[in-house]
């Protein structure tokens, strides 16, 4: 039986993605099936205004979500602080995508979201992301160069493909092709994907 293919699509700015992604790769472990992490940077000003325009509905809705996020995390004793602007997630994208290629992409996926909901690291700055791949152990001798070209490239190819699948926000699991949005959709995937695989159980 082929195995099912299952991918988490994932936002650094995203405490929704930062609560899933530990349980997500328990989950892979668990039933002994690779998970594939995908970057979709996520349209903040579109889903919930700019920060000078937004209206009180759109503001109730923010300061709910973030409250909820930490109910969340407050069980799991996870830190999450809201950030005080809205951030490009673009860079750390790019990063995640080379720290892929170079083999450190869990010490470093694992620190910057980490360290971004404690306030500690600016993820729109190009030596702080280049920082964090080199302390994941990432060789960054070519780090500029695939910033400014291919990780750009591949980056806007994997937003593409998100949007192809019917993305609309993080962290959003799909499963051959079926998309599950939200951390606390496990669950479901979980059955889903013993559906595909019940063999791996």
């Amino acid at each position: 039986m082929t195995e099912p293919q299952f991918t988490l699509f994932t936002d650094y700015k995203s405490p929704y993605a930062f609560l899933a992604k530990d349980p997500a790769f328990a989950l892979a472990d668990e039933l002994g099936i690779a998970l594939i992490i995908r970057p979709f940077t996520l349209d903040i000003p579109n889903a919930f205004g700019n920060l000078d325009v937004r209206t009180e509905a759109q503001w109730r809705k923010v300061r709910y979500l973030y409250q909820d996020a930490r109910r969340f995390a407050n069980k799991r004793g996870l830190r999450i602080l809201g950030p005080q602007k809205i951030f490009d997630s673009t860079i750390a994208a790019i990063g995640l995508l080379y720290a892929q290629r170079e083999g450190c992409f869990r010490a470093y996926h694992d620190d910057v979201f980490r360290r971004f909901f404690r306030r500690v690291l600016d993820i729109e700055q190009p030596n702080l992301i280049m920082a964090a791949l080199a302390q994941a152990g990432a060789n960054t001798d070519g780090f500029a160069d695939y910033l400014a070209g291919e990780g750009r490239d591949a980056l806007n190819e994997s937003n593409a493909d998100g949007l192809g699948l019917g993305l609309f926000g993080v962290p959003s699991f799909v499963v051959d092709g079926e998309l599950f949005w939200g951390h606390d959709r496990l669950d479901f995937v979980r059955e889903r994907l013993i559906e595909l695989a019940p063999t791996r159980l």
